[in-house]
């Protein structure tokens, strides 16, 4: 609590803010916005706000200040790379303009009003994150942000468990671009199988990005150590490019950022300089060296179609040692858990990974489905420190170890405990 802030009371699963509205009026609090049927006791030099609800109050008060700053709004969703994609975007912006991203992926009803109200009059450009796990609520975080560009970075299986179709998913995560009017422009992934039907809800001018074809191409495309190095093939012209981060689909998010940035007026000199700089947010596809074993951190989260792509990644890395991938838990697949874990640990050994340790409960079936492929390189642990004991022992200086799985895996303690 910074002295003369609005303290906004939520309600949620554990605490209830009510229930801190003294301590946030001593603390420095000018103002409290609290339901009206709650109030504080205290008296004093602040203002109260009563409204119905303030998770409602949150979203209308950032949606009137955004309204109020006068700036231009990207909107990025999609199942897989909106923070990588709301990284680049916003390094390639910052080389001429002033810009306000998402701190993190604070994407949802909460996270969005917030990254806006962290803008102010000196920002250009706000390049904003919004994610669902529900129907409806790319619909509601659109209604907030009031975009200008949306950026959808695919459709996957991220959240089946409470959509479950990706045709759901792809009507969801469709509603911000339909959200943009016709001045406006919509960037899509070319590659994505749902790209022609999002297109065709459109009423802004659409841009499509890809490997074999859209406005944006990327060729000659190449993993080295710092990451990956491709030729943007553009408006009649080309240029070689870079981002500090290993695998295709990471091609494909600068690819949009370079869309987005074109769009927007910068040159691709300023383009390509911006992707160079980009700063991902930790836990993405990152390598670290512990004890002279590369690891790569993709810890942060993971579904079916993130996972295949980090192994797709490893599996083109040079090495002179062993691949090795430790796959913890997917979240939210219901029903087709088992059956996508085991996809996983099977495309695992087909792409040519040396050995693949499952982690936890939930991921045990990539032991399985990668087992049948590769008979003792396959091995399961039931929980963190054991996977951590064995790496101290079995990894060697050569080898790269990728680490995956999603935030409820908690994948991120297997480099903690190693490092």
């Amino acid at each position: 609590m910074r002295e003369g802030a609005l303290f906004i009371a939520l309600k949620g699963e554990n605490f209830d803010g009510h229930d801190f509205l003294d301590k946030a009026i001593d603390a420095g609090a000018a103002a409290v916005m609290v339901n009206e049927a709650q109030c504080t006791g205290k008296t004093g030099k602040y203002a109260v706000v009563g409204v119905e609800d303030t998770y409602e109050g949150l979203q209308i008060f950032a949606r009137n200040y955004r309204l109020d700053l006068g700036l231009t709004v990207i909107g990025i969703t999609g199942s897989n790379g909106k923070t990588t994609t709301k990284d680049l975007i916003a390094s390639v912006l910052a080389e001429e303009f002033s810009v306000s991203a998402t701190a993190g992926n604070l994407n949802n009803h909460i996270g969005l009003p917030l990254s806006i109200l962290a803008a102010d009059d000196s920002h250009e450009f706000g390049v904003w994150e919004m994610g669902m796990s529900m129907p409806g609520e790319i619909r509601q975080l659109a209604g907030i942000a009031v975009p200008d560009v949306a950026v959808v970075t695919n459709i996957g299986m991220a959240h089946i468990e409470s959509m479950k179709s990706q045709e759901a998913i792809a009507e969801e995560k469709g509603m911000l671009a339909e959200a943009i009017d016709e001045g406006g422009i919509v960037i899509l992934n070319g590659e994505d199988a749902y790209a022609e039907s999002i297109a065709g809800r459109c009423r802004a001018r659409v841009v499509t990005v890809g490997f074999g074809a859209g406005e944006f191409r990327a060729v000659e495309v190449q993993q080295s150590e710092q990451g990956m190095e491709f030729t943007i093939v553009a408006n009649g012209d080309s240029h070689r490019a870079c981002v500090g981060a290993s695998g295709r689909h990471m091609v494909v998010n600068a690819l949009m950022a370079a869309a987005v940035g074109s769009h927007l007026g910068l040159s691709m000199e300023a383009i390509t300089r911006g992707l160079s700089r980009a700063s991902l947010t930790s836990g993405r596809m990152q390598k670290k060296t512990i004890a002279g074993v590369a690891y790569i951190d993709d810890s942060y989260n993971a579904n079916p179609d993130s996972a295949k792509a980090a192994i797709d990644a490893l599996a083109g890395k040079q090495c002179e040692g062993r691949r090795i991938l430790v796959m913890g838990g997917m979240a939210e697949l219901g029903d087709l858990s088992v059956d996508e874990h085991r996809k996983v640990g099977r495309a695992a050994a087909e792409a040519g990974i040396d050995c693949i340790f499952s982690v936890g409960e939930k991921a045990e079936p990539v032991y399985t489905g990668a087992q049948g492929q590769l008979p003792g390189c396959a091995q399961h642990f039931d929980n963190h420190q054991q996977c951590i004991d064995f790496l101290h022992v079995e990894a060697c200086p050569g080898d790269i170890v990728l680490v995956k799985g999603s935030r409820s895996s908690a994948m991120e303690k297997i480099l903690e405990g190693l490092g």
